[in-house]
């Protein structure tokens, strides 16, 4: 008799997911105006819920990453994500762990809705059928489509992804004597207007489209990919087992892979610029990462993976888990 506990449990886990469910929507059909809606709209959804429970650790992270700058000029330590978290509450008040959540929602509705949307459409011309009627999606593939689908999605969104940065790291600024920059969203992307037009809505666009790309690839390929592996090891429905075990995975694999280029976009939105518009700091993003490496270490270009993976994981795990629910409820297959 076999008294394989991890066997018991996967086994007893299996037939707990085994529900009646609606006739799954295969990935290989086609796509149809509301399917797409309802997953753009899903994932919306899913996105905000998801945010609403980890946003203060993105501040961290946000705080963390700046202030390593300032702390290089003086010698002094970056504090750790939960110091980061008590000074922001003891010196700007708790509400200062929200500062940007309007310019995060806004950002949602583009880049997670749309890289979601996207990687879903490249993903079916590389989906194969075998002879058993099994569904397969290579590595590469799925990574490739999460690259493109995560550049296209921030290209559209990366205003936003300014406008969030600054918010978030305004309560700093004031506390060290500088002038407000931003009171909120909207005058946000005045203040940027003003800065120098248009084209200062795009600043730093090569370090965030190089983050999207590696967190999309690294949280919805990767996603993608776990639930087919775990599903075919484990013998595993498509179940909440399943896509938590999967989204943990995405979790942790997007904190990685996303975190040095993150460094990079933080730095180089937030720095100051002279009347003219000129950046003060750093020519351009290559610049800030030579910068980066040569006055701080390589490992500089993981400050705030703590705070990141912390906020990751636990997003990817409400999110996935949200986005299936939704799709639960619509009679859709698991994504």
């Amino acid at each position: 008799m076999d008294n394989d506990p991890l066997k018991h449990w996967i086994l007893k886990s299996n037939r707990m997911d085994r529900r009646p469910q609606l006739p799954p929507v295969s990935t290989t059909e086609p796509l149809t105006v509301r399917t797409v809606l309802q997953l753009y709209f899903n994932t919306f959804l899913g996105a905000n819920f998801a945010e609403s429970w980890v946003y203060p650790l993105d501040v961290a992270k946000t705080r963390m990453q700046v202030e390593g700058e300032e702390a290089k000029k003086t010698g002094a330590k970056v504090p750790n994500a939960l110091a980061t978290l008590k000074s922001i509450v003891k010196n700007e008040g708790p509400k200062t762990l929200y500062a940007g959540f309007s310019a995060m929602v806004a950002r949602n509705l583009i880049f997670n809705s749309m890289r979601v949307v996207l990687y879903d459409v490249f993903r079916r011309k590389f989906i194969k059928v075998d002879e058993n009627n099994k569904e397969t999606l290579s590595v590469s593939s799925a990574l490739s489509c999460g690259f493109v689908a995560g550049c296209i999605a921030q290209a559209m969104a990366n205003p936003f992804d300014i406008v969030k940065v600054r918010m978030q790291t305004e309560g700093r600024r004031r506390l060290m004597g500088h002038r407000p920059r931003v009171t909120n969203m909207f005058d946000g992307f005045t203040g940027i207007y003003r800065e120098g037009g248009l084209i200062r809505m795009w600043k730093g666009i090569t370090p965030s489209c190089l983050r999207a790309c590696l967190m999309t690839a690294g949280d919805v390929g990767s996603y993608d990919l776990s639930k087919r592996f775990f599903k075919k090891l484990l013998d595993l429905d498509d179940g909440l087992r399943l896509r938590f075990l999967s989204s943990m995975c995405a979790g942790l694999t997007a904190s990685v892979l996303s975190n040095p280029a993150d460094v990079i976009k933080s730095r180089v939105m937030n720095q100051q610029t002279d009347a003219s518009g000129k950046n003060l700091t750093y020519r351009n993003s290559m610049h800030c990462l030579v910068k980066t490496v040569s006055e701080e270490g390589p490992l500089a270009l993981y400050k705030g993976l703590l705070p990141c993976w912390f906020r990751l994981g636990p997003f990817s795990v409400l999110f996935w888990l949200s986005v299936e629910f939704l799709r639960d409820l619509e009679g859709q297959a698991g994504f």
